[in-house]
């Protein structure tokens, strides 16, 4: 656990914040970062393509990860989140991957870390005691980061790097999510030894396009959820990522409850309860798309409401609020799939207030 520290401000991302930011809500700099996903998005690919410092990392990691064992990713909150897509890629290309709760692993894993080829630990702050500790305890390891702040204590415990580059994040998790998601899909990508410049750039193409669509309808959106008396998220493979962050996203913001389900998951048990009190965000995407659409079908004969986040066309009615999403290539669903609750949250929160205020300096970081 990391005691108070004196002397000069520890500000987010070790970045003194614009004036004018410091008397910001908490709504509206959850839109405003939002807002500033696409561009950062598509600057972060434009460097994992072409910086030469960027590339030759890579390259290491590629190499490291070349020995036999599972690759593992190793995050917490929004950074386990944005994992999942990383070894979502890599289970769906044959090579053993898994995204695991950080925490857990410090306290649980470590003794079979001999097994595993590389590990990726992914926090936005690099501050995150957890964190810190593992790289302590895997001195012995091949250990990787993904981070967004360049002069954290995890970036200087670590020897290979790779940068986040979503700039200073004040609210809750967005620009940090989606850059650090892609981050993650491009390392496995060159795990695998498969191109992903195209696939990243049309995925930042759709993304941009969609957001202002989807956050232009979010009061309509914000009114077909409000009788709810809980909201639960769902998704598969790399979507199952976003539908953890959503329903963080919706609780940190708003203080409403949510909670995110696997498609089989839900189906086995929080099915059974599903009436007319009951909203399920259901990201139909990727290749098992159809098993999205039936479950939504199925929660709609229960009386259930559902928002169908889909590649397709689907009539709207009284319980289906359908939004279409430009198909793009798995997984980069894990970072379009999340517009939808993005701008539920920000519509709930411009509706009733925010409950989580923006933070400009590092707290006490604790276990």
């Amino acid at each position: 656990m990391e005691g108070h520290q004196t002397g000069s401000p520890r500000w987010i991302g070790g970045i003194e914040p614009p004036r004018e930011l410091l008397t910001a809500t908490g709504a509206q700099i959850l839109e405003m970062e939002c807002r500033q996903q696409p561009q950062r998005l598509s600057e972060m690919i434009r460097a994992y393509a072409a910086d030469p410092a960027l590339r030759s990392q890579l390259s290491v990691l590629r190499e490291l990860a070349a020995r036999k064992g599972p690759v593992l990713f190793l995050g917490m909150g929004a950074s386990f989140c944005s994992a999942i897509s990383g070894s979502t890629l890599l289970q769906r290309n044959g090579r053993s991957s898994f995204a695991l709760d950080a925490g857990e692993w410090l306290h649980y894993g470590v003794s079979t870390w001999e097994d595993a080829s590389l590990s990726v630990l992914v926090t936005t702050s690099g501050e995150s005691p957890e964190l810190v500790q593992l790289f302590k305890a895997g001195a012995n390891h091949d250990l990787a980061l993904i981070c967004n702040h360049p002069t954290s204590t995890c970036w200087n415990l670590s020897e290979n790097s790779l940068p986040i580059l979503a700039g200073p994040e004040y609210g809750n998790a967005t620009k940090t999510y989606t850059n650090a998601t892609a981050a993650s899909i491009i390392l496995a990508s060159e795990i695998l030894g498969l191109p992903w410049q195209r696939d990243a750039e049309h995925a930042a193409e759709v993304f941009s396009l969609s957001l202002d669509r989807i956050f232009a309808g979010r009061s309509d959106l914000e009114a077909f959820c409000r009788s709810a008396a809980n909201i639960e998220v769902i998704g598969r493979g790399a979507a199952y990522g976003a539908a953890i962050m959503s329903a963080l996203t919706i609780r940190e913001m708003s203080g409403f409850r949510a909670a995110p389900h696997t498609g089989a998951g839900f189906r086995h048990g929080p099915n059974l309860d599903v009436d007319e009190t009951h909203v399920a965000i259901i990201f139909a995407l990727g290749h098992v798309a159809e098993l999205g659409v039936k479950l939504a079908n199925e929660c709609n004969r229960r009386g259930g409401k559902v928002v169908l986040v889909s590649n397709g066309d689907h009539k709207a009615s009284e319980k289906l609020f359908p939004i279409t999403l430009d198909s793009v290539a798995e997984p980069w669903e894990g970072i379009t799939s999340l517009l939808t609750p993005q701008a539920l949250t920000l519509a709930m929160v411009e509706r009733t207030g925010c409950r989580l205020p923006p933070r400009f300096q590092y707290g006490v970081m604790e276990q």
